[in-house]
């Protein structure tokens, strides 16, 4: 029998009772999948950003770290889980954009954030595959809790870099010379 598939995007989550594949692509960004063994019913999110939601953009509130956890385990309970049995696995949290310093981007805010709040709720991290400069896609199972994971390279990374690293050297001379002008004494 096959299972049905479904997608999820940036600021989404979905959980499911019905054995059902969610897939996703990530960068930067941090999927998490959690699963009740017991109940074997399992979901995954799709977090954008660290933090919490912003008022004014409240039709989106799953892209922000705090809000995507709750609305799933919440979904996850209303559907027979147990809080107390879930465990998770993480993905993503890739640094993309060489011109910002690794241990500043998004990918690592996303990633250490997510650790954070699963392990302040007392989720059990079973597996994480997080950081690097790999995008992933990942198919998680809601009913076995099985992650499958296929990794894509950039082949232009590193020259990616060094033409940014040129590009904010350029900036900073710029910058330099025109903070070198006084205008009025």
């Amino acid at each position: 029998m096959l299972k049905r598939q479904k997608t999820l995007h940036v600021g989404e989550y979905h959980a499911s009772k019905a054995p059902l594949i969610l897939n996703t692509i990530l960068g930067s960004c941090v999927a998490v999948c959690l699963f009740d063994p017991v109940q074997r019913i399992g979901g995954m999110n799709h977090i954008l950003m660290p933090g919490t939601l912003n008022l004014k953009n409240f039709d989106m509130s799953a892209r922000y770290g705090i809000n995507a956890m709750e609305l799933l385990i919440n979904r996850i309970m209303n559907l027979g889980g147990d809080r107390c049995r879930l465990q998770a696995k993480l993905f993503g949290g890739a640094h993309l954009i060489p011109s910002i310093p690794e241990n500043d981007s998004i990918g690592k805010r996303n990633a250490d954030f997510s650790k954070k709040f699963l392990n302040k709720e007392g989720i059990k991290i079973i597996n994480a595959d997080l950081g690097g400069h790999a995008t992933r896609k990942i198919y998680f199972h809601t009913d076995t809790g099985k992650v499958f994971l296929k990794r894509t390279y950039s082949d232009h990374y590193k020259e990616i870099a060094k033409v940014e690293m040129r590009q904010l050297d350029r900036m900073r001379k710029k910058f330099k010379r025109l903070s070198d002008v006084t205008l009025f004494k």
